[in-house]
């Protein structure tokens, strides 16, 4: 690959060709560029997650008076570094409400969407075959990036998407974990696309519309990722649900974000309305965007 005529080297900002994104996508690629990581005070007071998991516990009776599941299969996907115990809490939380729930059982999360892209359809596959069911997909951080990758694979298969802090971007300035997302896996915003097989435009294409029910829940005060990058374009069964001062760290087990999962697990399959902000947590949610 060149740029500007001359052998690119590691780290060379790479252009994809725009024609081969419609307007839709591009709009959305333009919205995030030029976006900044959180701030250092943000990075540092994720410590409170911990707080948001004990508030969780205390009201735990509140959370199980949400709406009750139909039995369909949920995967859900830890983020970057995370493996299965981070989705734990999470996880019991969806089977409580009478979801057959499963984690991704491919262990320490250490990224790669071309390399865990084979896994990951055939992890949903044999869900389907063994269910009968379509699978809804709960992703936290990368975790819901691979489920908009799986959305947009093998969307017979698939009955929803929720991402959780997912970023969206490519911009390599938007999260405080970029640089060593690029070191451990090739992929990013550079040349390295080309090493690691990407197609130019992969990463743009996750933040498309999807042709099922997708939602984001996200919170501004997130301190690993912009919470801009989070955001999708709304439509008919597209929506953004922000959380006041979730942590990133602290979503897969703050109690609105618990909440807001499991009234959007509820809705019947082929079917969406937008996320209403009522319940007991109510207040904590912001206003739709």
């Amino acid at each position: 690959m060149t740029v500007n005529g001359r052998p690119a080297r590691l780290g060379t900002r790479f252009e994809f060709d725009r024609t081969q994104l419609t307007e839709p996508f591009l709009k959305i690629v333009e919205e995030h560029r030029k976006l900044r990581a959180p701030s250092r005070w943000l990075w540092l007071a994720e410590y409170r997650a911990i707080w948001e998991l004990g508030f969780s516990v205390a009201v735990a009776p509140l959370m199980l008076a949400a709406p009750r599941g139909d039995g369909h299969p949920v995967l859900v996907l830890p983020g970057f570094l995370a493996d299965d115990m981070s989705t734990q809490v999470l996880r019991a939380y969806i089977t409580a409400l009478g979801y057959d729930t499963h984690g991704w059982e491919m262990g320490r999360n250490y990224g790669g969407l071309l390399r865990m892209r084979a896994s990951l359809r055939g992890r949903v596959r044999a869900l389907r075959q063994a269910t009968g069911r379509k699978v809804s997909i709960v992703g936290w951080s990368l975790g819901g990036v691979y489920a908009r990758m799986l959305a947009l694979d093998t969307p017979q298969d698939i009955r929803s998407v929720i991402s959780l802090g997912s970023p969206l971007s490519r911009d390599p300035d938007a999260s405080n974990i970029t640089n060593l997302y690029e070191f451990l896996t090739g992929e990013g915003p550079t040349p390295q696309e080309k090493r690691t097989g990407l197609v130019p435009g992969e990463f743009d294409r996750l933040a498309g519309d999807l042709p099922m029910p997708a939602t984001s829940i996200y919170s501004r005060s997130d301190g690993v990722v912009n919470w801009r990058c989070c955001l999708l374009r709304r439509n008919e069964r597209a929506e953004n649900i922000e959380v006041i001062g979730a942590s990133h760290l602290g979503l897969g087990f703050n109690a609105a974000v618990g909440w807001a999962i499991a009234d959007r697990l509820a809705q019947d399959e082929g079917t969406f309305a937008p996320f209403r902000r009522g319940g007991p947590f109510a207040l904590g949610y912001g206003r739709p965007r």
